[in-house]
């Protein structure tokens, strides 16, 4: 390993026909590269959409009432119904793998008719009535002030939340908004708290543009009774929503007297399942993405070999002069396996600088152009770029040990007759 004449042998094989030598490296130079391109751009579109779940409690469903589909206990079909704040300690009680339920309402919004007001400035944002737990399940934090608490609900006080969208659409930069008072549909609400969003992926026309009031207050100043719009339902750790999903619906089935069967009348989102499928997608692209780039990687090394195997066919004289005086067998075959590793390792490495290169570039384009919608720091992990190493020593030795079984079954006396 360590003898100099072995390896000035060896740089004096390879740079012989160097033209040649650039072409078999190439390939296995473009094989390293694309298999890293394929895992980083994989992995920046997999931080760009899970981006949009930062802080979300994606254990969670959320139900809401529909029109039934079939007669129950002398009620017609096609009857409307909604939930009530009974609703929500029934369910409680009678599934206690759930950690958070939040009973929520919303006023519906129309475009281009302003329902929020501060002095001469007005605008259409989206207000709900919610418990003060609803910041746990919602990618925000409290910017400025507080968030709900429980004495508003209580004492059903006139208080909101407001986003950070809504501060800089109706204040001035430097106008201080704790104690100021918003008009919602003609209702005064003091605001007490601005929020954030977690994600910092800029957002859109809505980004941080929603109002938060006490479920309670909402519901008086709007007249909403305790009917409820619907239900943002979150289980423990260790559980999944998914399973608990039908012991929810059945118990607000029988709470609403609707027919067991009717697979309409209560409708769902299971945010866990659809985050799974994300999960499972982008599993599938890396796998997809590593046995490409594998391939790619492979047929690279095939070119190494066959180049092997044409220069211990050009060497085929040299090597039986060698047999001839002597030189063990293993020896020869060692010297045909590094050379083909050297190969194999140095072009592979070199896919590995230029890969990390094209990374480093693309970060650098982001950081300058800003945040861009599903696509996020790409990167690959060392233990990517170790086993990318591991698999090149393995190819090197494989592309290199039919040439130097080759190399050392030629008999001296045949070598030197070859011309």
């Amino acid at each position: 390993m360590f003898n100099r004449d072995r390896w000035k042998e060896i740089l004096e094989v390879l740079t012989a026909n160097w033209f040649r030598t650039l072409l078999t490296a190439f390939g296995v130079f473009w094989g390293i590269l694309i298999l890293i391109i394929l895992l980083s751009a994989g992995k920046g579109l997999e931080n760009g959409i899970k981006q949009d779940f930062s802080g979300v409690a994606t254990n969670t469903m959320f139900m809401w009432t529909q029109s039934t589909t079939m007669p129950y206990e002398g009620l017609p079909e096609g009857r409307n119904f909604n939930f009530k704040l009974s609703d929500v300690q029934l369910i409680k009680d009678n599934v206690p793998d759930l950690r958070i339920v939040s009973p929520r309402n919303g006023l519906r919004t129309t475009t281009g008719v302003d329902n929020v007001f501060y002095g001469t400035e007005s605008g259409t944002y989206r207000v709900f009535g919610d418990y003060p737990e609803i910041i746990y399940q919602n990618s925000m934090y409290t910017a400025k002030g507080r968030f709900l608490n429980y004495n508003d609900i209580v004492q059903k006080r006139k208080v909101v939340v407001i986003g950070d969208g809504i501060r800089q659409d109706l204040y001035e930069e430097d106008e201080d908004v704790l104690g100021t008072y918003l008009k919602i549909q003609g209702v005064n609400f003091m605001v007490v708290g601005t929020y954030k969003e977690k994600s910092s992926n800029g957002g859109g026309q809505n980004s941080e543009r929603q109002i938060y009031v006490p479920f309670t207050a909402f519901s008086q100043a709007f007249n909403r009774a305790d009917n409820v719009g619907w239900m943002a339902i979150t289980a423990k750790d260790g559980k999944s929503i998914s399973d608990l999903l039908p012991d929810v619906v059945s118990t607000v089935k029988q709470s609403r007297k609707v027919h067991p069967d009717d697979e309409r009348a209560i409708g769902y989102f299971d945010l866990y399942r659809e985050f799974n499928r994300v999960e499972s997608l982008f599993a599938a692209m890396r796998w997809i993405a590593i046995i490409v780039g594998t391939l790619v990687l492979i047929s690279g090394v095939i070119g190494v070999s066959n180049i092997m195997l044409i220069v211990v066919k050009e060497r085929t004289k040299e090597i039986g002069i060698r047999r001839a005086l002597g030189e063990n067998p293993w020896s020869i075959k060692k010297q045909i396996l590094m050379e083909s590793i050297f190969l194999t390792i140095i072009s592979g490495m070199t896919g590995i600088i230029f890969g990390s290169l094209f990374i480093f570039g693309i970060n650098t384009l982001l950081d300058s152009v800003g945040p861009v919608d599903m696509f996020l720091n790409p990167s690959v992990g060392i233990g990517v770029v170790t086993a990318a190493l591991t698999i090149l020593i393995i190819s090197g030795l494989l592309a290199g040990f039919i040439p130097a079984q080759s190399a050392i079954k030629v008999k001296p006396i045949d070598a030197l007759r070859t011309e």
